[in-house]
């Protein structure tokens, strides 16, 4: 058996989940006001001062702490059913429809929360290893419960659920620098490889 390693966002997709899930959560008038009074760390982040682990933490935790458990995970299956779909690359959904047809074990491998991508994943057949949110007495904590699974990370929990040597053969997808280490795991590895 072969196997095929996709990152989600920006090589799947067209847009960053995160903040298309913020948005349908919390509507447009929450989603412009946090992004404003986040905005210093925003900047620290492009900037390179802080990790893309404590930005996410942040704005994760400033839009859902004290959600509770239940509403959170509705929230999130129903836009990941309704709405992922949308943004898509219509290349990226060929090439998945590719591996399937041959047979492929297809692992999506994102750093983005394992809530809003799971329920899209499992319609259509996908393994998924991604970022844990941390839930306790039945709200969202704001802490991620796993690490975030970007740069290396992602090649640990690939190395923890699966033996690559008992496949023939290894794909992987990515588009973004903290995809290098698991495109490097790779018999064969694409990087921006989905333009539409």
């Amino acid at each position: 058996m072969n196997i095929a390693l996709f990152d989600f966002d920006g090589t799947i997709t067209k847009a960053d989940t995160l903040l298309k899930f913020i948005r349908f959560a919390v509507g447009d008038f929450s989603f412009l006001a946090g992004l404003i009074i986040l905005s210093p760390i925003l900047i620290a982040f492009k900037l390179k001062i802080i990790s893309n682990f404590k930005a996410k933490q942040i704005m994760l935790s400033w839009f859902f702490k004290g959600f509770r458990e239940e509403d959170f995970k509705n929230l999130a299956f129903h836009y990941s059913i309704s709405q992922i779909d949308y943004i898509v690359r219509l290349g990226a959904l060929e090439r998945l429809y590719w591996h399937a047809e041959q047979g492929h074990k297809i692992v999506i491998v994102s750093a983005s929360v394992e809530n809003w991508l799971a329920p899209w994943c499992k319609k259509n057949g996908f393994e998924l290893l991604a970022t844990q949110l941390e839930f306790k007495n039945g709200v969202v904590t704001g802490n991620l419960l796993s690490r975030n699974c970007f740069g290396i990370e992602k090649v640990n929990r690939i190395k923890e659920r699966y033996d690559l040597s008992k496949f023939e053969y290894v794909y992987a997808y990515g588009d973004s620098k903290g995809d290098i280490q698991m495109l490097e795991l790779a018999n064969e590895s694409f990087y921006k490889p989905f333009k539409k």
